[in-house]
């Protein structure tokens, strides 16, 4: 800071001090670095002194159940902060307060935390991890005593308390507490036992994998290679897979222990496909191995590809291996409930974002289907509030590579889905089926649902502000557009203002979400496209679908209409040249 201050870096240290990080889609999450803007020491102590305070007034026996703490394996070479330390920090503070903490003594996977509140009861739980975001950032992911991450008003009650407690306590830099204090424990104490119990109940979930197919997968002749970019996935995936009773998968050498350079790839993200996955596929190839899993750098996400006969690779979109996941989850729910009437209790959920896949699985078989707003924190919540009325949420995506086979975790997790992909994998090449063969079969059923992501990265948040300004008063004040390129928009949502041009009475259904921009254009041929701004990285995304009838098979026409009709979108309201925008697709 004083660095800035000689060079007379105004606009910089306005940045950093003149405004606080806030809870976005995944926690705090921000570069680390100096200032109330940036993950650090202080802001961390000061986050959990505001924790602390919320948590005392809202949870009368705290101090019996205390708080669960996790962390990555994140670092900032220049500055010494890393997320174990801030991990540490965080359970000083709880502790210098006589509360109890779970923590964690070592790396694990982001999924095991909300695991670990449940499976303890605690009051609540925190993940130092910014997941697959750029080397510089850190975050600080929170959940409630249900074991979802935090939502409204939690949030910005936990935000006003840390504005409240914004001086240090003493003890709250006191790290040797952690060593010290009676009333630290690790939860991996008994290591063999957590992580095979929590693979047990997240993989087992009494509707697939029975122990007869572990014997089964035993003796697959499919090979699997594991990539976990430099995170923390390596040791838990080989453990997941054999949990299944299958060997170990082989893992990328260059990418198997943590580096937080993330040396190898250019961007620590999984979903951004072959290019990052270059290691992974050529090994493949070298190894005979058919299929590819790639976990991002906290491990709850989960990318595959699948080698062609003689034809390189397909690498399958979140919305792709979702329609394969749910098939799969419900495929196995049948067989252990042959009764139709116990479908009647069933649900998949999906973020509103990502394919409607599901949405036709449950209008051909009978079960339930629900969208959440973007962000797992919703999702996770509605499994709550679901399961509390004796309901069955047999699978949960958002279509960037987020996916939760079952409910015993109450978030994404690519750990257990890596194991439940091979299992699938395996049972299909029993039938002479690979992946791709039934997502073709998948789609022949229930409808061909083909989708496009791409986005554009803005660092300037003015600038995004601007852009969703012009959309809301595109034909005048209040007037939204009323085509695109050349096909005629026919309804808009827009969960940012609440408006609806399909509802009656002109309001959303999904609740409002002011902290963000998200426009969805429904067309009138049938596309529906949405533009939304991340939670966690400085992007605009653009999503867009075609979902087709069961039985329609020339398709061709329609993905040069979804062609068409993205590129328009990003042309026209986003305006990359003229806001100076970087362009990617997925």
């Amino acid at each position: 800071m004083e660095s800035l201050v000689r060079e007379g870096r105004v606009v910089e240290l306005r940045r950093r001090l003149c405004s606080r990080m806030t809870f976005g889609t995944a926690g705090l999450r921000a570069e680390m670095g100096a200032g109330f803007a940036c993950i650090n020491d202080l802001t961390v102590i000061q986050s959990t002194q505001g924790m602390y305070k919320y948590l005392a007034k809202y949870v009368p026996d705290l101090k019996t159940r205390g708080l669960v703490v996790g962390f990555d394996t994140r670092a900032q070479t220049s500055s010494g902060c890393t997320s174990e330390r801030l991990a540490r920090l965080t359970a000083a503070v709880m502790l210098c307060k006589d509360v109890p903490v779970y923590l964690f003594s070592t790396y694990v996977p982001t999924p095991f935390v909300p695991y670990a509140v449940m499976k303890y009861g605690a009051a609540a739980g925190v993940m130092i991890t910014a997941s697959h975001n750029r080397k510089e950032d850190n975050g600080y992911k929170v959940y409630w005593h249900n074991g979802a991450q935090i939502s409204s008003p939690h949030d910005k009650e936990i935000l006003r308390c840390i504005e409240e407690s914004s001086e240090p306590w003493p003890e709250s830099w006191n790290e040797d507490l952690v060593e010290s204090s009676l009333l630290r424990r690790d939860p991996l104490e008994d290591r063999c036992t957590f992580v095979c119990v929590y693979k047990i109940n997240t993989t087992s979930h009494n509707f697939f994998s029975p122990p007869h197919c572990r014997e089964l997968n035993a003796m697959s002749p499919l090979k699997f290679v594991h990539s976990s970019f430099h995170g923390v996935g390596h040791n838990y995936v080989q453990r997941a897979f054999q949990q299944f009773g299958f060997p170990p998968p082989i893992p990328v050498p260059e990418q198997k222990d943590p580096d937080p350079d993330f040396s190898t790839v250019r961007c620590p993200n999984p979903e951004e496909g072959e290019s990052v996955l270059e290691l992974s596929l050529r090994l493949a190839e070298r190894e005979e191995a058919r299929i590819v899993v790639a976990t991002d750098p906290d491990a709850d996400r989960l990318a595959v590809a699948e080698q062609n006969d003689n034809c390189g690779w397909k690498v399958f979109t979140g919305n792709e291996l979702a329609a394969l996941l749910g098939w799969w989850m419900l495929f196995n729910w049948k067989e252990a409930h042959p009764d139709p009437a116990d479908t009647e209790r069933v649900y998949m959920l999906a973020t509103t974002v990502s394919s409607k896949i599901l949405k036709a699985f449950a209008r051909i078989e009978g079960f339930h289907f629900e969208e959440t707003l973007p962000g797992f924190k919703w999702i996770g919540n509605r499994i709550h509030e679901l399961k509390k009325t004796g309901k069955e949420v047999i699978f949960s995506f958002e279509e960037s590579i987020g996916f939760l086979c079952g409910n015993m975790v109450l978030d994404k997790d690519g750990v257990s889905t890596a194991a439940v992909v091979a299992e699938m994998a395996a049972y299909l090449h029993t039938k002479n089926l690979s992946l791709k063969q039934q997502l073709i079969n998948i789609y022949e059923i229930y409808g061909y649902h083909i989708s496009r992501t791409c986005y554009v990265i803005c660092n300037d948040p003015p600038t995004i502000h601007k852009i969703f300004s012009r959309l809301r008063n595109f034909g005048g004040p209040g007037v939204y557009p009323e085509s695109c390129g050349d096909y005629c928009i026919t309804h808009i949502r827009d969960v940012t203002t609440g408006y609806d041009s399909s509802q009656p009475d002109k309001k959303c259904v999904l609740p409002l979400s002011r902290n963000s921009q998200m426009v969805t254009f429904t067309f009138q041929n049938g596309i529906v496209a949405t533009l939304r701004t991340s939670g966690t990285e400085p992007k605009i995304k653009c999503y867009t679908e075609f979902c087709a009838a069961p039985g329609e098979r020339d398709i061709s026409s329609l993905e040069e209409d979804l062609r068409k009709v993205t590129a328009a979108l990003v042309e026209e309201f986003l305006e990359p040249d003229k806001n100076n925008l970087l362009r990617r697709s997925v």
